[in-house]
């Protein structure tokens, strides 16, 4: 199992949820990190300072150019993807764009002798099924550019890092929530609002839905990244999420209650998305076998909530 006790991390997307988190957790246990951080980010003040952080000023775009700032890494986390808001998350141009960028980041993993490789996907790849159900191994069938372009991220990387002999997890991260999160979430909102006595506008909620906590997700990529010497020179999509699915009403009604029934719940009047309210049910079991049956969530959905409540 690999130590990180000393190891040489590069990172992009550092100043987003996961990236800032996964920085933390990567700092505690001893590795030295690179951030790759633009030098108009307004985010940059969210990162630690920290001794073994290393900020790498610069772009996706210059990110070859930026390795003889960094030399030799182990390991390459890309957590940066331009475009996931809903004006920009079907925009051909834009998301070609990342794909382009991505591939540059491999490029440079491999030009730094990086032994591993990870990105970060979504559920969106899989599309509409019809059960919810969602299987790494399953055909994949995105209905927006956004899914598309991380999947044909994926397709293309796959075989570069199969002939640099580099290991490669394609992480699809399902709703991942926690302190720091957007604060449109409907996690963030609920929290926000309820305590207040507001109400909050939802959908009718029927549908089944997951969540992972945020310290828990990060604690998952780690995990993967420790038992990756037992999987050397493979690529695989993995889901990172939580065991715990249910119909989206019961969480709500568990914040609700949380939150000590402040405030009201106004079912099925928020305006979905184009799409509609569709049912989201991740296997996790590839998750377990990658990691050699060790993997376990630490944060339940209620300890996770009163967390945020307690803020």
């Amino acid at each position: 199992m690999r130590e990180l006790l000393g190891k040489r991390i590069v990172i992009t997307g550092a100043t987003g949820f996961i990236g800032r988190n996964m920085v933390r957790l990567l700092l505690e246990k001893g590795a030295e990190v690179y951030a790759l951080v633009r030098a108009e980010s307004r985010q940059r003040e969210t990162l630690p300072i920290h001794d073994r952080l290393h900020m790498v000023t610069g772009s996706l775009a210059d990110i070859l150019s930026l390795t003889s700032q960094i030399g030799c890494a182990d390991v390459f986390f890309h957590f940066a993807w331009g475009g996931v808001n809903r004006e920009e998350i079907d925009s051909p141009q834009i998301q070609s764009a990342n794909i382009a960028t991505s591939l540059d980041c491999a490029r440079a993993a491999q030009k730094m002798g990086c032994k591993v490789f990870m990105d970060a996907g979504s559920r969106v790849e899989y599309g509409i099924k019809e059960d919810g159900v969602m299987e790494e191994s399953m055909e994949c069938c995105p209905i927006n550019e956004y899914g598309k372009a991380k999947l044909e991220f994926y397709r293309q990387a796959k075989p570069l890092f199969r002939s640099w002999d580099m290991t490669y997890y394609h992480l699809r991260f399902f709703s991942v929530y926690g302190s720091g999160d957007h604060p449109w979430s409907i996690i963030s909102t609920l929290t926000r609002e309820l305590p207040q006595g507001k109400k909050v506008s939802l959908s009718a909620c029927r549908h089944r839905w997951n969540f992972m906590n945020i310290e828990d997700a990060v604690r998952a990529v780690l995990k993967l990244y420790q038992y990756s010497d037992e999987h050397e020179g493979e690529s695989c999509i993995v889901n990172v999420a939580s065991t715990d699915t249910r119909m989206l009403k019961s969480f709500t009604e568990e914040i609700h209650a949380l939150c000590d029934g402040k405030g009201s719940l106004e079912y099925g009047t928020f305006v979905q998305a184009r799409e509609g309210a569709l049912s989201i049910c991740p296997e996790t079991e590839r998750l377990k076998e990658l990691t050699g049956g060790t993997w376990q969530e630490r944060v339940s959905f209620a300890e996770g909530i009163q967390r945020m409540l307690a803020e």
